[in-house]
């Protein structure tokens, strides 16, 4: 809880709302950021405060990315629903300073609603805002930082100005290091065997095996907070071999009786491989310590919380078991991560290198260097391989391992198994591909995920989506679009719909349910290879009016798209959205797809009508942005 009261005369509270933990990391450089021009800072997720906490500060920083349909993320919900109380007078917050920075994507409709909507209801409680809020976009060619760091570059002096320094004081420079607020400590000297629990369990792989490929029996100890255990059931792949993506149909159950709606997710925390750990190990010169009971232990602010929630309940924690199940070695640095190995060099040359990258001046550079070849953190210490990390301060300088979050595939009978427990399917394309540097690069998540044999168990988190469709809006009409895996929370709402028309024919024999039509347009490569669930649209279409149409972009000579498909039938759309109010629900890529789709229901609205319903570009236009104001046009987008 963010309770202390510092020196009120410089101090800092950093707050944020994280979904994916990028929130979080821009926090945690802005608070280092106010830590080097002398503020006693405290970093703290958003539920952790109350608002009156922010009266002690001298500044408050807001850092929120925006989830679902322009929500906050949940664990900055807490915080918001107590600054929306209604007896709370516009005097509340009077005398808060605060700065915002929002996270977002700009192919989402409510591109950074959750930071603009923190933003406008601090100031209506009286809050001061002393520095223009900031707006980061995942769109952008340089990434999240293309925008952070200019703003963050001018925050700082921003803040210098407003908050000089005594004289004789200076900031902290930027090649001075910060003294790490959590540190691991040696417990004793008797050794754990790694095989024990983090030798991966390896099965050989004969001509009767029934999972080839799948030769690791996983079972997940770590005590992950809010998680349930969950089986992994299936693992199949379900595009051919030769098809150039591996894409999984995979189902967990867990014994629990557990409630989910579609669009909600499944989080699984991946783990690293042992052989990337060990590279680690032997990279560092960590092999006489990696097999020792330690302790992360608070190295100064006994306040600062736990990078690592829970940690405190793992039995027999030792450096490489907290490699495997807890930090990042295969993800892509941030600037931030520079900065930190830089001072574990003695070689002139690659500590010059390594500050550069931290250089505002030098963005381009890291972006070339880091994010466009998908270069990872353990390749980096490979290429500045006179950087020695000293094991104690493993958990500062390297990130901890982020849960990747996944659509729940399934809905209505298909949310339980015959015995009772509840399941979750869900469809993930495995990450690999070649980079710019001619590398294979594979996804942290789907890489770990690829080769878990069934009976593997999991700690896993059910997440709330933000596709939120009432009963009423499910048994309307609907349009559902979903290129490739997009297809996965559409299912489920599917599976869903044909469950409520099941219940209501068993509870009025002999009277059609009031269900509306709805239509599914579907998109991928080609019929043969990735056509998802196929078998099951027949199946749906003999228990709910669904119509499917498809767009195979390489089954012709001309490249056909799910908006393309739309355009073919703009009068049909203009019927479900316009005439009979139906709600449209868009999932897949974030990329091209959801503004090409937008493009072509506005040209629905526009010409799909006949005669007597024409209407001009902007009135088509207004009609769908009033379709998103009362939720009848959805997005979720990854």
């Amino acid at each position: 809880m963010a309770t202390q009261s510092p020196d009120s005369s410089r101090s800092a509270l950093i707050l944020y709302g994280s979904e994916t933990g990028n929130a979080q990391e821009v926090a945690e450089e802005l608070g280092a950021l106010a830590e080097r021009l002398r503020f006693a800072t405290h970093v703290s997720e958003l539920n952790q405060s109350k608002p009156e906490a922010l009266f002690s500060y001298t500044l408050t920083i807001f850092v929120v990315s925006t989830t679902g349909q322009g929500d906050l993320p949940a664990n900055a919900k807490a915080f918001w629903k107590s600054l929306l109380l209604k007896r709370l007078p516009p005097t509340y917050l009077n005398g808060v300073n605060f700065v915002a920075f929002g996270l977002g994507d700009s192919s989402y409709p409510k591109f950074n609603w959750a930071a603009r909507k923190l933003y406008k209801r601090l100031l209506q409680l009286g809050a001061n805002d002393i520095y223009p809020m900031g707006e980061a976009d995942q769109q952008h060619p340089e990434g999240l930082e293309g925008t952070f760091i200019p703003w963050m570059t001018d925050f700082r002096k921003h803040l210098l100005d407003r908050h000089p320094l005594p004289p004789g004081h200076q900031p902290i420079p930027d090649d001075a290091q910060l003294p790490p607020k959590w540190i691991l400590q040696s417990k004793g000297e008797h050794t754990v065997q790694p095989s024990s629990v983090h030798e991966p369990h390896t099965i050989s792989s004969d001509g009767t095996d029934e999972y080839p490929g799948l030769y690791h029996l996983d079972s997940d100890i770590r005590p992950l907070p809010d998680t349930l255990t969950a089986t992994l059931t299936e693992n199949r792949r379900v595009t051919p071999q030769k098809h150039w993506q591996d894409v999984r149909s995979i189902s967990l159950t867990v014994p629990e009786s557990v409630s989910y709606v579609p669009g909600d997710m499944i989080a699984i925390t991946p783990k690293s491989s042992s052989k990337d750990v060990q590279a680690l190990i032997d990279l560092m010169g960590w092999n006489s310590q990696a097999d020792q009971p330690i302790a992360l232990v608070p190295a100064g602010d006994i306040l600062s919380p736990s990078p690592i929630p829970g940690l405190d309940a793992y039995p027999n924690l030792t450096l490489r078991a907290l490699l495997i199940d807890y930090l990042d070695v295969k993800g892509i640095p941030r600037r931030s991560f520079f900065s930190a190995i830089a001072h574990y060099t003695n070689n002139t040359l690659h500590k010059e290198r390594l500050l550069e990258f931290t250089n505002p001046e030098y963005l381009d550079e890291l972006w070339d260097y880091t994010s466009r070849p998908r270069r990872s953190i353990l390749e980096v210490l490979h290429e500045f391989d006179s950087v020695k990390i000293p094991w104690q301060h493993a958990v500062s300088v390297l990130p901890v391992m982020r849960a990747r979050q996944f659509s729940i595939a399934s809905g209505g009978e298909r949310k339980r198994t015959s015995d009772g427990k509840t399941q979750f399917e869900l469809l993930i394309a495995i990450v690999k591909y070649q980079t710019v540097i001619k590398r294979i690069r594979e996804g942290v998540c789907t890489k770990y995920l690829s080769i878990l044999r069934p009976g593997s168990t999991l700690r896993v988190q059910l997440q709330p989506g933000g596709l939120n469709s009432s009963v009423q809006q499910l048994t309307a009409s609907t349009v559902l679009i979903g290129p490739g895996t997009g297809i996965a929370p559409l299912r489920s709402m599917l599976w869903e719909k044909a469950a409520l028309v099941q219940a209501f024919r068993e509870q009025n024999p002999g009277t059609e349910p009031p269900i509306g039509s709805t239509v599914l347009v579907y998109g991928g490569r080609n019929r043969s290879a990735d056509f998802f669930f196929a078998e099951e649209w027949d199946q749906l279409s003999a228990r709910i009016p669904l119509q499917v149409l498809t767009a195979f972009s390489r089954d012709q000579q001309q490249k056909v798209y799910v908006q393309d498909t739309i355009r073919q039938n703009l009068r049909l759309f203009f019927r479900l959205l316009h005439d009979l109010q139906g709600s449209a629900y868009i999932c897949g890529s974030s990329g091209r797809m959801p503004q090409a789709v937008r493009e072509a229901l506005i040209e629905a609205f526009a010409n799909g009508g006949g005669p007597g319903h024409t209407y001009t570009r902007s009135q088509a236009e207004e009609y769908l942005i009033g379709m998103e104001k009362i939720g009848r046009y959805k997005q979720e987008t990854w």
